[in-house]
């Protein structure tokens, strides 16, 4: 006589290249069925607005200029938060280090260099300085963990909002222009090229906003991840990640390791905020960022904390913004990225075991 089934999970010992992807894509497709659902709720044809968004982010040279604009603080924020996230620490704040990495170029283009610098020095010290305030961001979150254990989670949320208000009181007050809450323009040395620049010299290139800090992000992702996976640090990071019992044992620092990945999360994306100001608004403005680095946070998870999904992750989610303006009602485009996260935290139990249907008595194997 048979026995009743029994249906569990049980830990997957290895999860197959095979496996992500197809988490990835079903996510992402779960997450646009059930997007559908709330617009057809809204009165709005969700499959009409989809392709809208598609043809507005994808199609045309235009439309993928402005997607890789959009792609390209996504990118960078996405790939401090998966350094972060590698080592289970979860750094909330990038879109505060993106603000102080923006304030900290700033000050170098308009208070530390003279207008005459050329750019060969003044782009380098914009970098430096917008990297360098990003990482003392969030490495005194990272401090806080390592030696007072104090939760990550909170201390970086909370100072994205300590980053607006600093952002605020100088363009509200000591660098205002006239009074507006905005800068006035950085000098031409400080700003990122453009490819419309070029469009004396070659006409089809008018119109066109890709700056070369395109260049920087997808040149930060190879060298992320030869640091990650090449290098002993990025071996002790990934270990102390998956088992900080075993790295103590074998004499690896988390202290130190905690210090150093929140330094250099913080450190990309302050260089995000730095290529906004400087290839995008060329001056700091109250809330010029949308949310590119919380959208790094979903960015990060959903290429599974690896540089070269992050890329392609990245350059989706910059059409989705691209295309999503196009479209009402209004948040659409933060309505899916809230979807898109909550889908794949919610189906994180699918990686990581595998659902198995048992005879009674039947043992695992």
């Amino acid at each position: 006589m048979r026995g009743i089934a029994r249906v569990g999970f049980e830990p997957r010992l290895e999860v197959s290249a095979a496996v992500r992807w197809s988490h990835t894509v079903l996510s992402v497709i779960g997450a646009l069925l059930c997007g559908a659902g709330l617009l057809d709720a809204a009165g709005v044809d969700p499959w009409a607005a989809y392709g809208h968004m598609a043809r507005a982010g994808l199609l045309g040279s235009y439309a993928l200029s402005d997607t890789t604009v959009k792609a390209t603080p996504i990118l960078l924020c996405a790939l401090g938060a998966s350094v972060a996230f590698r080592m289970r620490l979860w750094n909330i704040g990038g879109e505060g280090q993106l603000l102080l990495g923006a304030w900290a170029a700033s000050a170098v283009a308009l208070k530390l260099l003279p207008t005459s610098a050329p750019w060969w020095l003044m782009l380098p010290c914009m970098m430096v300085a917008g990297a360098g305030a990003g990482a003392l961001w969030s490495a005194g979150a990272g401090a806080l963990r390592a030696y007072l254990r104090v939760s990550e989670i909170i201390t970086t949320l909370m100072l994205n909002y300590v980053a607006a208000l600093w952002v605020a009181y100088f363009v509200f007050g000591p660098w205002s222009d006239r009074g507006f809450p905005l800068t006035p323009s950085f000098p031409a040395s400080a700003n990122l090229p453009r490819l419309a620049d070029m469009a004396d010299r070659w006409p089809s290139l008018s119109g066109l906003t890709v700056h070369a800090g395109v260049l920087v992000a997808v040149g930060a992702a190879p060298l992320l991840g030869w640091l990650l996976t090449r290098t002993r640090w990025g071996f002790e990071l990934r270990v102390l990640g998956a088992n900080p019992s075993v790295g103590r044992l074998a004499g690896m620092s988390v202290t130190r390791h905690a210090v150093v990945a929140m330094a250099l999360s913080g450190a990309l994306c302050g260089l995000a905020g730095m290529c906004e100001v400087s290839g995008v608004v060329h001056r700091l403005q109250d809330r010029f960022s949308p949310g590119y680095g919380f959208t790094g946070i979903v960015v990060a998870w959903l290429g599974k904390l690896e540089p070269w999904r992050v890329v392609v992750v990245s350059f989706l989610f910059g059409a989705l913004l691209v295309g999503g303006k196009e479209i009402q009602p209004g948040g659409v485009p933060q309505m899916l990225q809230g979807l898109v996260l909550f889908v794949i935290v919610g189906s994180e139990v699918l990686l990581r075991y595998r659902l198995v249907v048992r005879r009674a008595g039947e043992n695992a194997a």
